[in-house]
């Protein structure tokens, strides 16, 4: 593949990061790990995966489903401080499942997300300080971000361009074993060389911030927004 575009530069939960810019990239995840449509009716405490495994997980009572903003039905997080007590662990969708660690294959997830504000971590599976590594989506300052961190080092690609802007967006990251990879709305993609290595933790997955903090030492960094789905694929 020829590099196309410029280089840039951007630092992402202490990282930095070298981005080149493109119009496609090779794929090499393309097997359905889970596939949460997010589709469930209000009330709703289970977060069903319409994929091949049932992997589904428990949604909590601040999470609201089935909210429809044009004309897609998903998850809705009301505005909140994402940063400062009490935790809200009811603001989490949780998944127990270890079918969901990449460990070295490739991985590729995919979100299509709605918000105006400027901070929240999206999904995330592990934190910083776990041991195994960890992966997730962040959107600090508006601008989506994706980190894969493994046995290697720390990989991670941002978008060259806000997102907060209320309508639909779709994210798509994927680590191989030499890149990691950002697809913005089907049409422009961003990559980052590097190797992560393999990552495999003990904690949830969580989906509208972290599970494990105390809003003090580590902040929660809860989500406010909408979600429409998640699904992940390997290799």
């Amino acid at each position: 593949m020829n590099h196309q575009g410029s280089i840039a530069l951007a630092v992402i939960t202490g990282f930095i990061v070298a981005a080149s810019f493109a119009g496609s990239a090779e794929a090499a995840a393309s097997t359905t790990l889970v596939d949460w449509e997010m589709n469930e009716p209000a009330g709703a405490t289970v977060m069903l995966d319409s994929g091949p495994n049932h992997i589904n997980g428990a949604i909590g009572h601040a999470v609201t489903a089935g909210t429809v903003v044009s004309g897609a039905t998903g998850y809705n997080w009301a505005s909140t401080q994402p940063n400062q007590p009490p935790t809200k662990p009811e603001r989490l969708v949780q998944i127990q499942d270890g079918r969901l660690n990449a460990g070295s294959r490739d991985i590729a997830v995919t979100i299509r997300y709605r918000t105006t504000h400027s901070y929240g971590n999206i999904i995330q599976k592990g934190q910083n300080a776990t041991p195994g590594g960890y992966f997730k989506f962040e959107q600090p300052l508006g601008i989506m971000a994706c980190l894969f961190k493994g046995s290697a080092r720390s990989v991670a690609v941002r978008s060259p361009i806000a997102t907060n802007d209320g309508a639909w967006h779709t994210f798509r990251c994927e680590k191989t074993a030499t890149r990691v990879t950002m697809t913005i709305d089907g049409t422009r993609t961003v990559w980052t060389n590097g190797r992560a290595g393999s990552i495999s933790n003990t904690i949830p997955m969580t989906i509208g911030g972290k599970l494990n903090c105390n809003q003090n030492t580590v902040t929660c960094d809860y989500f406010a927004g909408g979600l429409d789905y998640v699904t992940i694929e390997t290799s």
